[in-house]
């Protein structure tokens, strides 16, 4: 009977201590990180770190000269040598270290065995990074990140950077309009689109940005930002006539990078490879970010007259893709779908369109409009989103590389409140102003961005 008693005393507080990690394993996963699997995690790595680099044939032969001295100093049999370990560096989501690479091994030695490390070591995933050469960082993720996004409570971005969303390997994921200046964001309904371009928006809204925006939906998705916005145009009629407006600044643009850097004026605009980030900053023209939500309604036509309108601003849109970028002019492009039976420059206006997000959709197809001619292989992570993840993404860009991001909740009161608190920072751009929102503030007059052409100077 006392021992009955004394297992009951002390089993009490164990099953509790059990229920509660099991709990905060599933509702604080950051929280069961921090307080039982960092020291788990931890522990297992270090105690199987030479075994499982042998068993995942990461380890090599030891150098002759090695060789020969465990030989002359004991009996044991020489071992593979697994890669050198560097210091382990808890985070608040996982673990990181460095290993040098033998010679011979490459980084992709280590990336094809990440799922065994997995395993091994009882985290959520592992991921492969590239230091220098020679040195590859492991980077242990300890729990689902994008279950519940948070980020980091510091990111490094700088002018025309925005951390609009999280990667899976708990890395913010940065758009970076110098970097990536044109995209294309695919989404069903629902699949959180909208909370995408929310976040860009309230993310450019304190930067001296010129934010323009053609919502053909009646302006549903972007008049809440209308105080923050230099211009928006709700339909397709105002579409037609606010892009010759942009084209023709982007030319006013051209013509003072070739005035200022002596280029002869008939030198046409594709053959300029400067930009306006090498002007003073005194003549710099501020950059430009236009959003389009729900491209599909600027191609899709009626009437033959709709045609001739459609055909137009499609050819407007992607002389802006071409030529945009070194005039500081930026194309953020959304929609459902996205193919080539939207109508004639359709797939010319995607080539263009150097990054992709790919939301949840509704077809295999249009995962692979957004996604298959950059990433083939992200095609079936993008269409393995569940609708009971609304913010999950694939993201990639032409140089073949993607990952999934999720986006964090931000709600439309909050977006539209960080617009408003930034109304004075809406840019003078003369040209704009017939389509400046009526309920945007308006800019205190400064002077021009834009100056006149001056003379060639040889």
């Amino acid at each position: 009977m006392t021992d009955l008693t004394t297992l009951l005393e002390v089993g009490g507080p164990v099953a509790a201590l059990g229920g509660g990690a099991a709990y905060a394993r599933a509702k604080h996963p950051g929280v069961y990180w921090s307080t039982v699997g960092l020291p788990i995690s931890t522990a297992r790595l270090l105690s199987s770190y030479g075994s499982v680099m042998e068993a995942c044939g990461l380890a090599v032969a030891p150098s002759r000269l090695r060789m020969l001295a465990v030989k002359a100093t004991t009996r044991r049999e020489v071992r593979p040598v697994p890669p050198r370990r560097g210091i382990i560096r808890p985070t608040s989501t996982g673990l990181r270290l460095r290993l040098r690479l033998a010679p011979g091994q490459e980084p992709a030695d280590v990336a094809a065995s990440a799922e065994r490390l997995r395993h091994a070591w009882g985290v959520h995933a592992v991921y492969v990074s590239t230091v220098k050469p020679g040195v590859v960082e492991l980077r242990l993720v300890g729990f689902d990140v994008l279950r519940q996004v948070r980020m980091p409570r510091k990111v490094d971005a700088e002018f025309l950077q925005v951390p609009v969303a999280l990667r899976e390997d708990a890395m913010p994921f940065i758009r970076d309009y110098r970097a990536v200046p044109h995209q294309l964001t695919l989404g069903a309904t629902l699949s959180g689109k909208s909370m995408y371009l929310r976040h860009l928006i309230a993310g450019l809204a304190p930067q001296p940005v010129a934010l323009v925006g053609i919502d053909c939906k009646r302006g549903v998705e972007l008049a809440p930002f209308a105080s923050r916005l230099s211009a928006l145009a709700t339909e397709p009629e105002q579409a037609a006539e606010l892009l010759p407006v942009l084209v023709k600044e982007m030319e006013d643009r051209y013509d003072l990078i070739k005035a200022r850097q002596g280029i002869a004026p008939d030198t046409p605009a594709e053959e300029i490879t400067s930009d306006i980030w090498g002007l003073p900053e005194s003549e710099r023209p501020v950059p430009l970010v236009l959003f389009v939500d729900e491209v599909a309604e600027l191609f899709l036509v009626a009437t033959k007259k709709d045609e001739e309108r459609r055909d137009e601003m499609v050819t407007q849109l992607i002389r802006l893709a071409q030529l945009g970028r070194a005039a500081g002019i930026y194309l953020e492009v959304c929609g459902q779908r996205f193919g080539a039976e939207l109508g004639k420059g359709a797939t010319m206006l995607r080539a263009q369109l150097t990054g992709r997000v790919c939301h949840r959709v509704n077809d295999e197809a249009s995962a692979k409009m957004a996604l298959g001619d950059i990433a083939p292989e992200a095609v079936s992570a993008a269409c393995a989103i569940a609708p009971e993840r609304p913010g999950l993404a694939v993201a990639g860009d032409t140089s073949g590389g993607w990952s999934r991001i999720r986006t964090p909740y931000l709600s439309l009161s909050d977006a539209a409140a960080a617009c408003r608190e930034s109304a004075h920072l809406v840019p003078d751009v003369p040209v704009l102003k017939p389509f400046l929102p009526e309920v945007a503030i308006r800019p205190v007059e400064s002077p021009a961005l834009v100056a006149e052409p001056r003379p060639a100077t040889g």
